[in-house]
């Protein structure tokens, strides 16, 4: 063999050796280890169970410990509850007791008080019996019975009752009336005194004042050309006589009539006066009405302080301008009653946002009276309810003249601001004759009526005052009969306001000396 390999053979059997010999050893050191481990483990155990001893007897000194505690604050809590308890007791054994001691006064009283009402009833039996022998005395002393003395006293009762209730009644009513009167008064005379408004004469022509007499001759133009062409396109009639340096406008229709007036003028101003120059100032005159409508609707409702108007009504209430009644503008009228239904609802807390557009509105109708058929009331309240305006309003306009029965406060103060504005003195004027009239009208209906011996219309209509017979009419039939000549007055007559009946009895006695 070579020495490569024997050197071969020896290193793997010295390989073998060394391989043996460390297996041996681990073998050695791992069972130390295995031992050692062995006696940590057997020390832990039983540390663990010296421990387990100690911690054990620990707990149950603890427990022990606690329990006691425990049971002190048991017994303790045992001996407060037992105090309460025989406290408890006590207080029962004494309300027990005091509840005896009452229901011993109670029987006490109870016994005294039988006592006593067995002695009240022999009392009363005692007089009993002598109420009715003194009921039959009085029955045998008046020869009445008791039932018949009964009716007697009720009815001479009754009489004397009734007496002093009439005078009480009729005391208070004077009293009332007094009073309301006097603040009725005040309030109205306050109220007109703070919006009193300035009228104008009702008339249906205009006059225009020319330059000079030739003007005439223009305006006529040839052949009466100019003439017809302007009352053509106004509808006013044109009265052209020997009245010196005057053409006179005539026609019902106000507004046509300032249409007519304002083209004339400014054709006189112009010279240039034909057919053509005067249909352009016709249609000039026209919008410069149209507008001046609007503005002074505009200021109407600016002047009472009513806002949120429709247009068209605006434009309305501006014609109303030109319209009069009895000698009243309408327009300053309606201004008028709208201040007064404001005042007089602020005094009786109305609504007076209400009252006062009420009052603006309330003739509204009259600016279109003549253009639609019917009264003027109803023509306002469908034009109101076209543009949609408030109920409240609405129902006050159309009561203002009684034609529906007034449901709010409003109403019967527009219904008052009304006849205010139109009777107080110099708003309205009427004619000679039909003032005259209305005075004989008046004496008339006061002397149809039986027991009246006289009567005078005086204070121009406003009162009537009556004489009476005073052998045929008493003083309570007076009352009767005073309502009675009201009410036929007010079914037979047409008169703005009120009108005060006034009747005077009169009983005179006379004898001779001699």
């Amino acid at each position: 063999m070579k020495i490569i390999d024997i050197l071969i053979i020896i290193l793997f059997i010295g390989i073998i050796v060394a391989f043996v010999v460390g297996y041996l050893v681990r073998k050695n050191i791992a069972e130390g280890k295995l031992r050692n481990a062995e006696l940590a483990a057997t020390k832990i155990v039983n540390d663990a169970v010296k421990e387990s001893e100690t911690l054990k007897k620990e707990i149950l000194f603890d427990a022990k410990e606690e329990s006691l505690k425990l049971k002190e604050s048991l017994e303790k809590d045992n001996k407060e509850r037992r105090a309460e308890l025989q406290k408890i007791e006590n207080r029962l054994v004494s309300k027990e007791e005091n509840l005896e001691k009452k229901i011993t006064n109670l029987e006490r009283n109870e016994d005294a008080l039988n006592k006593k009402g067995k002695e009240l009833e022999k009392k009363k039996e005692i007089l009993d019996g002598l109420y009715d022998e003194q009921v039959k005395e009085l029955e045998r002393i008046s020869g009445l019975t008791y039932e018949e003395a009964k009716e007697i006293l009720l009815d001479d009762i009754s009489k004397d009752t009734r007496r002093e209730a009439a005078i009480m009644i009729r005391q208070i009513e004077v009293e009332s009336k007094a009073v309301a009167d006097k603040k009725a008064k005040e309030l109205i005379a306050q109220s007109i005194q703070r919006c009193a408004a300035d009228h104008v004469a009702e008339q249906t022509i205009t006059v225009v004042n020319l330059p000079n007499d030739e003007m005439k001759g223009r305006i006529i133009g040839r052949e009466g050309r100019n003439i017809r062409t302007l009352e053509t396109l106004t509808g006013i009639d044109l009265i052209i006589d020997d009245t010196p340096e005057a053409v006179i406008l005539s026609g019902f229709d106000p507004i046509r009539r300032e249409v007519a007036r304002l083209s004339l003028e400014k054709l006189i101003i112009d010279g240039r006066i034909h057919p053509a120059r005067i249909e352009e100032m016709v249609k000039k005159s026209q919008k410069e009405v149209e507008n001046h409508i609007k503005e002074v609707g505009e200021q109407a409702c600016f002047d009472t302080g009513i806002h949120g108007l429709h247009p068209e009504i605006v434009r309305l209430l501006g014609r109303l301008k030109y319209r009069t009644s009895y000698g009243q503008n309408v327009l300053k009228h309606s201004i008028e009653v709208s201040h007064l239904a404001g005042i007089m609802a602020a005094e009786l807390d109305g609504n007076i946002k209400v009252a006062k557009r009420a009052g603006l509105l309330h003739d509204i109708g009259k600016a279109i009276d003549h253009e639609v058929e019917g009264p003027h009331v109803e023509i306002g309240v469908n034009v109101l309810k076209k543009y949609k305006e408030n109920k409240n309003v609405i129902h006050a306009v159309e009561a203002h003249h009684g034609d529906v029965e007034a449901r709010t406060m409003e109403a019967v103060l527009v219904q008052s601001a009304d006849a205010i504005s139109a009777a107080r003195p110099g708003a309205r004027r009427e004619t000679l004759v039909s003032y005259i009239q209305r005075l004989q009208e008046l004496e008339t209906i006061a002397m149809s009526f039986e027991g009246v011996e006289k009567s005078y219309a005086i204070q121009a209509g406003r009162e009537v005052r009556i004489m009476v017979k005073p052998n045929e009419v008493n003083d309570d039939e007076m009352i009767l009969l005073s309502r009675d000549i009201a009410k036929k007055i007010e079914e037979e007559m047409e008169y703005p306001g009120n009108i005060k009946v006034n009747l005077i009895r009169e009983t005179r006695a006379s004898d001779y000396a001699k």
